[in-house]
This record gives C-alpha cells, sequence and structure tokens, in this order.
C-alpha cells in the first residue's frame, strides 16, 4: 500500500472515530432521539398494527358476507329446485349456473341418483372444485343433523371456514337444501382482497418508516433547543472553573433553563465577591506580615547588638557577669537569636507568596556546595556524602544551601548518625536524598511536614524551630521547578528526596529589593528546622 494510500486510511478512520465519539451512548443528544425514536416506532407500529387488523376484518368479513349471502340464495334458488333424486348432468347443470353469480365462486353439488349412487355435479368439469377441495371437519359438520329448537327449526346449517392453498387464502362454505336435497360447497378465491391487504401493509409500513424519520429530525430539532443552553452554561462551568469569576450567561426565557442560567449567575457572582473579598484579605494579611517583618528588623538589629556585647561577656574568662543573671542574661541571647531567625524566616515566606522571589542562577558544581555547606555548620563529623565530582547543574547556590541546611539539620536533630547524603542523576534531573537512622517520621504527621507552623507533638508548642524551615525549603525546590517528598527508608529513619531539573530552570533574573537588604543574603540556613517542629 502506498503512503498516500495509508495516510487517506488513517484519515477515514480517524473522521469514522470521530463520528463515533460524537454519537456515543453517553451523549445526551442521541439518548433524546433514540428514545424520539423509540417512542415514535412504538406508536406508529401500534397503530398500523391495529389499523391492518381492523381493516383485514372488514375486507374479510364485508366479501365473506356478500359471497355466503349469494351462495344461501343460489342453494335456496337453484339447488333448491332439483328433484330429490337428480342427475349427474342436472347437477352438473345447476353448479355451472351457481357459479355464474355475480360473487364468481366455484360450486360443488352432491346427491345421490334414483339408483343410489352418489353423483356429483362441478361448476369447473371434472378437474375443477372437487370433494378433496373441502376440509374433513366442513363436510362432518355439513352433514350433520341438527335438532330443532326454538330459534332454528332447521336440521342442516351453513358453514363456512378459511384455509390457505399454496400460499392462495380460500374461503369454502358448505349446506344442504332446506327439505331434502342436494348437499352444496362453495370455494371462493380471496386472492384481491390478500393483494389489497398487501398493499395496506406496505402503505402502514412507509408511513410508520417516514413517522420514524419525522420523529427522528424533530428529536434533533428538540435536543438542539434543549441541550443549547446546557452547552452554554458546560461553557460556562469550564471558564468559571479556569478562574474567569467574570463569567456570566444570558438569560431568555422563563421556562427552567432560564431559572438555571439565573441561578448559575447569582452563584458566579457570590463566588466572585467571596473570591475578592478572599484575595483582599490575604493580601492584607501578606502586607501585615511583611510590614510587621520590616517593622521589627529595625530594633532587632540593635538588640541582636546588646546581645552580642552580652554573649561575649559571657564567654569571656574575666568573670564580670554576675552569676545571679548569668541564666537571664543566656536566654535573653538565645531568644533573641531565635527571635531574629523566626522574622528572617517570615520575611521569605512573604517573598514567596508575593511572588518576589527570585533566582540568581549559576553553575553550581554539587559536591563542592553540599561539601561548604556541611563544612560551615560544622556537620563534617556527623554526616557521610556520596557525590561525585564534577557533577553540575544550574541552580540558585544561596538558596539551594538553603535547603540543603534545612534537611540535613533537620535530620541531625531528629533522626540520627550518621546522616548520610547521596546524590545521582535521573534522566535530566539532579536527585539528592538526605537520609537519617532515627526512628523515622510517624505515619500521620508525613503529609504535614511541610506545613507551615506545624508541630509533630502538641506538648511542645515552643521548640528550637519556627516551623517554617522545610516549608521554606519546598517553596525554594517549587522556584526551581522541583520537588521535595519526605518517606520512611524501609530499613530504619527517614528519607527527604530532593528534586531539580539540571538545565530547565526558570531564567536568570536579578534578585529582588528585599533579597538585597542587610540580613536577606546570608549564607545562614533560613528557617533550620526539624521534622518534629515541621
Amino acid at each position: 500500500m502506498t503512503q498516500a494510500h495509508q495516510g487517506g486510511a488513517r484519515g477515514w478512520t480517524g473522521a469514522r472515530k470521530g463520528v463515533l465519539s460524537r454519537l456515543r451512548f453517553t451523549s445526551l443528544r442521541l439518548r433524546l432521539v433514540v428514545v424520539f425514536g423509540l417512542v415514535a416506532l412504538t406508536a406508529a407500529v401500534s397503530a398500523s398494527a391495529i389499523a391492518y387488523w381492523l381493516n383485514r376484518e372488514a375486507v374479510l368479513t364485508r366479501t365473506q358476507d356478500a359471497v355466503l349471502r349469494d351462495f344461501e340464495q343460489e342453494m335456496q334458488n337453484r339447488a333448491g329446485a332439483l328433484p330429490a333424486r337428480p342427475t349427474q348432468d342436472e347437477l352438473q347443470h345447476t353448479a355451472g349456473q351457481m357459479a355464474g353469480s355475480d360473487q364468481r365462486f366455484s360450486v360443488l353439488l352432491v346427491g345421490r341418483d334414483t339408483e343410489g349412487r352418489t353423483v356429483y355435479g362441478s361448476s369447473g368439469g371434472l378437474n375443477g372444485f372437487s370433494l378433496r377441495d373441502v376440509p374433513v371437519s366442513l363436510r362432518t359438520a355439513v352433514n350433520k343433523t341438527q335438532k330443532p329448537d326454538g330459534a332454528d327449526k332447521h336440521p342442516h346449517h351453513l358453514y363456512w371456514q378459511r384455509i390457505v392453498d399454496h400460499d392462495t387464502p380460500y374461503l369454502v362454505a358448505g349446506t344442504r337444501v332446506i327439505g331434502g336435497g342436494p348437499t352444496g360447497y362453495m370455494l371462493k378465491s380471496l386472492e384481491p382482497e390478500a393483494k389489497d391487504l398487501n398493499s395496506l401493509a406496505w402503505s402502514l409500513g412507509i408511513a410508520t418508516g417516514l413517522a420514524l424519520i419525522g420523529s427522528a429530525l424533530l428529536a434533533q430539532a428538540a435536543a438542539t433547543t434543549v441541550l443549547k443552553p446546557v452547552q452554554r452554561l458546560g461553557a460556562a462551568a469550564r471558564r468559571l472553573g479556569e478562574g474567569k469569576l467574570d463569567t456570566r450567561l444570558r438569560v431568555s426565557g422563563t421556562d427552567e433553563l432560564a431559572d438555571l442560567s439565573r441561578t448559575f449567575n447569582n452563584a458566579a457572582e457570590a463566588l466572585e465577591k467571596r473570591v475578592a473579598d478572599m484575595a483582599a484579605r490575604d493580601e492584607a494579611s501578606r502586607r501585615f506580615v511583611a510590614d510587621m517583618s520590616h517593622e521589627l528588623r529595625t530594633p532587632l538589629t540593635a538588640i541582636t547588638a546588646v546581645t552580642e556585647v552580652l554573649e561575649e561577656e559571657l564567654e569571656a574568662e574575666t568573670g564580670s557577669m554576675d552569676p545571679m543573671i548569668e541564666p537571664a542574661v543566656r536566654l535573653v541571647v538565645s531568644e533573641t537569636r531565635r527571635l531574629n531567625d523566626l522574622v528572617e524566616n517570615l520575611m521569605e515566606v512573604t517573598r514567596f507568596d508575593a511572588g518576589t522571589a527570585r533566582l540568581v542562577l549559576d553553575d553550581v558544581d554539587l559536591a563542592d556546595q553540599i561539601t561548604a555547606c556541611i563544612d560551615a555548620r560544622a556537620w563534617l563529623d556527623a554526616v557521610e556524602l556520596d557525590a561525585e565530582r564534577g557533577l553540575h547543574a544550574r541552580l540558585d547556590p544561596r538558596r539551594l544551601d538553603v535547603i540543603l541546611a534545612n534537611l540535613i539539620g533537620n535530620a541531625l536533630k531528629h533522626g540520627g548518625s550518621p546522616v548520610r547524603v547521596s546524590v545521582r542523576e535521573a534522566d535530566d534531573s539532579i536527585v539528592i536524598a538526605v537520609r537519617d537512622h532515627g526512628p523515622g517520621i510517624p505515619e500521620d504527621v508525613l503529609p504535614h511536614v511541610f506545613d507551615r507552623f506545624y508541630k509533630a507533638s502538641a506538648s511542645r508548642p515552643r521548640s528550637e524551630g519556627s516551623g517554617l524551615g522545610l516549608s521554606i525549603a519546598l517553596e525554594n525546590a517549587h522556584i526551581h521547578g522541583g520537588e521535595i517528598t519526605a518517606a520512611n527508608s524501609p530499613d530504619s529513619g527517614a528519607v527527604f528526596t530532593l528534586r531539580l531539573p539540571r538545565g530547565s530552570s526558570p531564567a536568570e533574573e536579578e534578585p529582588a529589593e528585599d533579597d538585597l537588604e542587610p540580613g536577606g543574603d546570608t549564607d545562614r540556613p533560613q528557617g533550620e528546622d526539624s521534622k518534629g517542629d515541621a
């Protein structure tokens, strides 16, 4: 097969699949057409069957009554005039006269001659209508003598029966002459009536087909009328789901679909108003946190300078610090450092929420970067590194340091030494796994380890962490186009897996203004946290 033929076959197959998909049985349009068609077909078939049956009975009854009345009249007038012992010639002649009536039926006369022999007279001659053509049951009924009663004193009655011979319907009747005489039988073909009834059946069938086609067209028109508002409603709902909250439907009419459109418009308007209110409140809360963090940084700078002086006094060996106030001074120094970290974390969170956090990308040797992070925090003795040198990626070194510091610090605080950091390539990504040898993370905590301010234990509302570290690490991974997942190792301990793209990071941009403020661009890990305080 040539390429052109193959393309044509594929095109035809695709078009057929498209038609079938539009006519799938879950389609409301198709179901409406099918239901209309079934109703119309049922009604048309029922009406046609009733009409055919009524016409059939009327035609056959009218023909039958006319033939039987004529036959009975002929039997009384002509067969009744024969002698009690007729000859065969007399029977033959009379049968021919009877057959010449208006109804044109065949006649058979049976009698006994003077010598007691049974003689026959048929209107069709020797090869015409004979006694073999008369059903036995009809002959028995005709020859049976009835007991006279008050309503009918005659011992013999007229009997008839419909038969089919070689696909041709016939009417057969028989009776005896009142007062004694020959027995007469009549055979009438009903083929003309059968042809008329067949023509009627064809007409009714054509009418049924036309009714079915008409019902399908009517169903199509009705479906289009009904489904157009539904389709518009579906399109509007999709736009609303895409965030276009100003979507509204044009309302026309007073039917149920118009009421549905009005309800949709009211719901969309209420949703738009609520979303706008929530966005305004969210923006106000973010602005409040950002402003509060900015305002706290000025006094915190002064307080931090004082606490550094106090810390130097504590570390001095002169003994100038009063032993009674030394615990209080140490508490002030510790809490000041913790408050300063919290403010820095809040500033970082507001940047992520406001969408102002930017990457400053550089070509990073991952082994050197992780070693520098561990060395800067004096973790070399507690951390094992499994990373080949020369594995590079284009990342933001400062944000990568924040991620690593949070994950490794989290493992050291609440996991168990040794902490193992492994680096490997996976397609176009870099995978960094941080595993500890501690008890692992409880299953009910796992879904919440990256939630802001989440505390694994309600009995420890105060902890060294702010509950923001892992959340900030996750946001830093997201801004790189990566992801962090937490799980428990089958052996023991927890495993945090960082996956970052090697070369598909967002475009390098200048750092945000907030990132250049004092304290905003530091190598100190922001939000070091633990899974217990995540």
